[in-house]
């Protein structure tokens, strides 16, 4: 039967089989490559994947620990700019929901704008806002801001009218109408929506920190890739996806505990 539920047990035990067959399918496309070239690097082992691990995580000459300098400068520059995104976004997004003379003005340029692949226009943020902090932000920030602007005003356009009229009847406001109804309606799917924009939003910085970076989790897999260091490299992918899975779950814990009622409807 389509979209039955299963067990909490069964689904256990599916989520580890899927992990265990990727581990062992990486296993066994290593063990092939180092029968064929034992120093291979390019596919390393996992004794290999243990030395890189250790090496960006203990000191180097400088005394710096790459894994710490790197986590604090990629963080600090995602934080910034899907934060930017998420306030300029919604609020976008509810006046084109909400005010139709708005959604006439704003509905083109944004439309225009979801359609701009971030990566290809670097040199566009490059010439605005130079290399440093702000252009990490803008090009995160513009990035996800169409996306999320378009998710609010659909979720404000799929509420029923009969819903806003009886709320009129009852004598709310249009502020009251705004922040009772359409804000409790539009947020468990904004939420919905940045979570999905999290992985967007990492590919935008790290393509950055690759081109123009002098440190951050970009910059040390480029340095570490024209070196051949795979075994540095696949850690700190690995890293970046448990990133990212963090804050989707942080997004969904706090869907569960503010919007309790989506999530249940959901399931």
């Amino acid at each position: 039967m389509i979209s039955r539920r299963i067990s909490r047990a069964r689904q256990i035990v599916l989520s580890t089989l899927s992990v265990l067959l990727l581990v062992l399918g990486y296993t066994w496309i290593s063990h092939r490559q180092h029968q064929v070239n034992p120093e291979d690097t390019t596919i390393p082992n996992w004794s290999q994947l243990a030395e890189g691990a250790v090496k960006f995580t203990q000191p180097d000459r400088k005394g710096q620990r790459w894994l710490v300098e790197d986590s604090l400068a990629t963080a600090k520059r995602l934080a910034a700019g899907i934060s930017l995104g998420i306030v300029f976004g919604f609020m976008i997004g509810m006046s084109m929901g909400c005010i139709t003379s708005l959604e006439a003005f704003l509905q083109p340029p944004i439309s225009l704008l979801a359609k701009v692949p971030q990566t290809a226009a670097l040199a566009v943020y490059f010439v605005f806002f130079g290399t440093g902090m702000e252009m990490y932000v803008a090009m995160i920030s513009f990035g996800i801001i169409p996306t999320l602007a378009v998710t609010v005003y659909l979720a404000i356009k799929d509420i029923p009218s009969e819903m806003l009229d009886k709320a009129y009847t009852l004598g709310a406001s249009h502020f009251e109408i705004a922040f009772e109804v359409v804000f409790k309606q539009v947020l468990p799917k904004f939420i919905d929506a940045v979570r999905l924009c999290i992985g967007p939003a990492i590919v935008f910085l790290i393509a950055a920190e690759m081109v123009v970076g002098d440190v951050g989790f970009g910059y040390r897999i480029r340095l570490q890739f024209k070196l051949t260091n795979m075994n540095v490299v696949y850690p700190y992918l690995v890293f970046l996806a448990c990133f990212g899975f963090l804050l989707d779950y942080m997004l969904r814990f706090l869907q569960a505990k503010i919007c309790p009622w989506y999530q249940n409807n959901s399931k």
